[in-house]
Order: structure tokens, then sequence, then C-alpha cells
């Protein structure tokens, strides 16, 4: 049987034919309709076309939440091309090797992070380089002349969209493959879900670099609704902008709404928001349940998720009439999304814990020039996340722990493999052992454990150094131990579980 592919009109297009005047996205003072950012997207598109992107290429981008960001996602649909987003709070060494691993084509960075490029440059001289700017309003290339193109009228749902880099427990970053047809069905599993109202404005204050940021500005266009743009959260302007620009939806991690409720007590007596405000989606990671009730005293809007890079987000969503009736879960799957939870090779009974598994349009078919990852991952269709929970009798879903040894830290994914191989390559450390720990503030951070080769050692001090050359900071452990042995099974895997025990009474 022949299969054909499924083409849409340009979603930005066809938002500013159908409602021309209606805001698409707003940052700071600056506000653009649906013709308007469709007008700059198409300008940039036809610069990069000067610049040589071309259909396929796969192009990294270096930059902050912002009009530029922005403009580059639609104009790098309209040609065709693929988005790399870089994660800004990487090292240098952590950026040249996602940029060799994916074959980047080019390197586009904004003005914000041109020192970083340039160091870049050097490391990578015959990688291309071109910069973004923002002169008044309008975004375009640092003397990026205009190449007239024929520009891409139709989206190939089966096409890739974009390639975001994920941690992997083996300690490399993987690309996960992101194609038009996840973010689609993503966005219509949400809306159906959340019940999208035309003047719905959702707030976008996570990274655009990150899957949950991304697919907000997918979902704009696709479900033809408004977006509030912050270069960076912060807990006082995301209240302000909840409070005065009539925000309806906002996505956060727990970490992000305990601040959001600190400076909303500091500012009012009844620490309430307003109620234009109708969905405070909740991701991230299991919230804690004083969190969870804290929000329902002050009737917050609390909407918990669950989901990864490799299910473009939300995959699963508690309906906003079962915020409060089913306090902690999850939810139930989006529309596009089968979910079930397998314990060793049988599907778990209601209430038994297993593994989280997936599959449908909206999550990934792999991992870029990663066969052997893409096949452990995903089997018969079905991604095995690693992740814990289980299903309730009206088939809920209650996350327990995202992998049995992700660290979650401010939203952010920790893999302690991809530590311990920093702190194994110092050469005093024999044996480096990573977990999570505890913490009020960012739910989790790391802390490590070292054993020194004999005859050699190595200060606290210039083991924190060492880890900070190659190391985002919120990778970086908060305590580094020293200890005599490592706990290991008789085939000599760390177990990692036992980490604790090891840590100093008191």
């Amino acid at each position: 049987m022949t299969t054909h592919a499924i083409l849409l009109p340009n979603w930005l297009t066809r938002c500013a034919e159908n409602t021309p005047e209606k805001l698409a996205i707003q940052f700071g003072q600056t506000q653009w309709s649906f013709a308007e950012l469709d007008r700059q997207a198409t300008q940039l598109a036809h610069q990069l076309a000067a610049a040589g992107v071309r259909q396929g290429d796969r192009i990294a981008l270096l930059a902050a939440n912002g009009l530029t960001f922005v403009s580059f996602v639609h104009a790098l649909i309209k040609l065709g091309a693929i988005l790399v987003p870089l994660n800004t709070r990487l090292t240098l060494d952590e950026l040249c090797w996602q940029l060799k691993d994916v074959k980047a084509s080019m390197l586009v960075h904004d003005i914000q992070h041109e020192a970083t490029a340039a160091s870049i440059a050097r490391q990578l001289p015959q990688l291309l380089q071109a910069t973004l700017q923002l002169n008044g309003d309008q975004v375009t290339l640092q003397n990026g002349p205009e190449k007239e193109v024929t520009l891409r009228a139709l989206i190939d749902l089966s096409a890739t969209q974009a390639i975001l880099y994920t941690s992997g427990t083996t300690g490399n970053p993987k690309g996960v493959l992101i194609t038009y047809e996840m973010q689609w069905w993503n966005a219509i599993g949400s809306a159906l879900n959340l019940e999208h109202h035309a003047d719905d404005r959702w707030l976008a204050c996570m990274p655009f670099f990150h899957i949950g940021g991304l697919s907000i500005l997918l979902r704009s266009v696709i479900n033809g609704i408004s977006v509030i743009g912050l270069e960076k959260f912060d807990a006082i302007p995301v209240n302000e902008a909840i409070q005065k620009d009539a925000v309806t939806i906002i996505s956060v991690v727990a970490v992000m709404l305990q601040r959001m409720l600190t400076a909303l007590d500091q500012q009012q007596e009844n620490g309430r928001y307003p109620s234009t405000l109708r969905c405070v989606l909740l991701g991230g990671g299991p919230a804690p349940l004083p969190l969870l009730q804290n929000c329902a005293r002050r009737d917050i809007p609390i909407v918990q998720t669950y989901g990864l890079t490799e299910s473009c987000s939300q995959a699963v969503t508690l309906a906003p009439h079962d915020a409060l009736r089913k306090l902690g879960s999850a939810g139930r799957p989006l529309l596009p999304v089968q979910l079930r939870i397998m314990n060793e090779d049988q599907i778990a009974a209601p209430g038994e814990t297993g593994v989280i598994c997936l599959k449908g349009p909206s999550i990934t078919q792999g991992y870029a020039d990663r066969p052997e990852a893409t096949a452990a991952a995903i089997k018969d269709g079905w991604l095995t996340t690693g992740d814990l929970g289980y299903l309730d009798e009206e088939g809920y879903l209650y996350v327990l722990d995202r992998r049995s040894d992700l660290i979650i830290s401010g939203g952010e994914n920790v893999y302690p493999a991809e530590i311990e191989s920093v702190l194994r390559s110092h050469a005093a450390i024999e044996e480096a052992g990573v977990c999570g720990q505890v913490d009020q503030e960012w739910g989790q951070v790391p802390i490590a454990f070292v054993k020194f080769y004999e005859g050699k050692t190595a200060t606290i001090e210039e083991l924190h150094a060492h880890v900070q050359h190659y190391l985002a900071r919120y990778k970086q452990p908060r305590t580094i131990y020293i200890v005599e042995q490592l706990p290991r099974n008789s085939a000599g895997k760390l177990l990692r579980r036992e980490l604790h025990t090891l840590l100093p009474e008191g």
C-alpha cells in the first residue's frame, strides 16, 4: 500500500490570513499580530536563504527567549530547515560537542551570545555562523542580504521540525527527533483537554530551547492563541504579567510556582491571582503535596501534567475540572496518546507500580543518528520512559519518580552518569558516584562521592573547579564527599540508591 505525505498549509500563514490583527506574540512593550509575525518570519527566511540555509539543513540556534527566537523558528519552517536549539546554560565544551554530534550546517546566535559564539568559532572554525539582531522592531541577520526564494507554503507532517538534546543515562546527550506531526497532535490534544478559548493568552517564561517552551510557540499558531513571552523566569514579572496582561494559561515547574507564591504574598495580603488565570500547568516531576494544597487554599487552578522531550511536552494532563478531585495526579493521556504501565513484561494492574510507556503520533520515533538508542527506547512503537508510576481505578496517572537515577533540579533534568564521567576525568579520581539530595528550593540537587587513586589526592576546591569547567551550573554537585569505597553489586555495578548511606552522620 502506498502511503502519501500529509501536507497542511503553513500554520502561521493561515493565522495571518484568518486573524491578521490578532495578537500573536508580546515581549515587553512590543506586540506583534499574526500578520506582522508572518511578515518578519518571511523576511528572515529570505535572509537565511541568502546565507546558505537549505531544506533539511540542521541549523543550531544559541539565543535567549525573545522576538528573534520566535521569528527564527518560523523562518526555518518556511525554508524546511531543521531547528537545533541550544541550551544557553551549557559550557563551551558541551555546546561544541552537541554542534559536532548533530552535524550542524550553521550556528545562528543573538547579540547576547556573541562572545560564546566567538569561542565556538575558535574551536569549530569550519562551522558557518550568522548573527540575529533586533533593530527597532525588525528581526534581521546582521549584514544579511535577502535572496528571493520560493518559500514552503505547505508543511509535511512527517518531516523533522527540530532536534532537541536531552541527557542520556549513559552520560552522552541524545538529539530527540521532533516532527511536525508531533507538534500538531500535541497542540490538538492540549486544546481538547484545556478547552482553549478565543481570548487565551499563554505566558511563556520557560526557555524556548526546552520542549516545554518551544511547544508553546507551535501551539500558538496551530490553535490560533496569543503568547505573552518573558526572556527568563522571574517571579515578580511573571506575577505582574498574570495581573496586567490578562494571562489565562501558564506553564511552570514546582520551584517556579513556589517563588511566585512567595512574591505574591509579599505583594498582597490575600495572595490571590485574578480570575482571568484559568490554568496553571505544573510539570517537571512529581509535585510536592503541600504546594498543591497551598494552591487549593488560594483557589489557584493547578493542573498537573506529565511529559518529556520525547513526548513533545505534554503527554498526560489533568483536566481542569479534575484539578481538586484528583489532587496529585498527572491526569489521563491526551487524545493522541496511549499509555500503559509495564511491570517487567506484564501490563500492571491498577495501583501497581511500573514503568510508564507511551505510544502515539505525538511521541518521537527516535533519536538523531542513534539507531541503537532508538531501538533500546522504542519497542513495537511504545516508548519506554523509564519513569515510574501507577494508574488508579479510573485510569488517572500518578508519577512516583522520574527514572530511578534521574535528578530533577528546578525543572532541569540532571543525569548522574554525565557528572560521574566528568569527575572521573580528573587525574586523581578513580571512581565517582552521584545521586540526588532533597532541597527545599530546587526540589533536588546533585551530590557526589569520589574515591581517589591510591597515592593521589586533590582538594574539594580543586574538584569543584574541575566540574565548573565542564558542566553547566545546575549540573554541578552541591557537595563532594571523599570516600574509601563506593557501593556496588556482585557484577560491579554502582548502586546509586545506596550512596546516601555514605553521608556523614549528623
